[in-house]
């Protein structure tokens, strides 16, 4: 087995694909600006996030046109240093709602949201350092 993807149910696809992809810097799959679906990848590994229009999955299931509460997603991503990373994307338009700052002794985190209110985890490994 092997994780694909994290797929986010989104209401406003486009806010959400500039965030995604202007903001974090994540790489587009396909440029899908409007949607309904696309798929965004970081410079390494296989795995990426996924957007996908709230109203198209609920044509598949129902309970999903309801709209989301509360917290229901972190999505963690490992950058290497963080506070360059933190400053550059700030200057892109995201808005950092806690550090960069130690979470252990191994990680400092910084957290900020989506436009849809989703969380992002940004975490730089100190034990990779060496």
């Amino acid at each position: 087995m092997e994780l694909a993807q994290v797929r986010l149910l989104v209401t406003d696809f486009p806010a959400c694909y500039r965030f995604y992809g202007e903001v974090l810097g994540l790489t587009p799959q396909s440029g899908a600006v409007d949607g309904p679906y696309e798929k965004f990848s970081p410079a390494v590994g296989s795995a990426g996030i996924a957007l996908q229009d709230r109203s198209m999955m609920a044509q598949v299931l129902d309970e999903v046109g309801d709209v989301a509460a509360g917290h229901r997603s972190l999505v963690v991503l490992r950058v290497d240093g963080l506070d360059a990373y933190c400053e550059e994307i700030t200057m892109r338009g995201a808005t950092v709602l806690h550090g960069p700052a130690p979470m252990t002794d191994r990680m400092r985190v910084a957290h900020l949201k989506d436009p849809e209110g989703n969380l992002v985890e940004l975490q730089e490994w100190l034990l990779l350092r060496g």
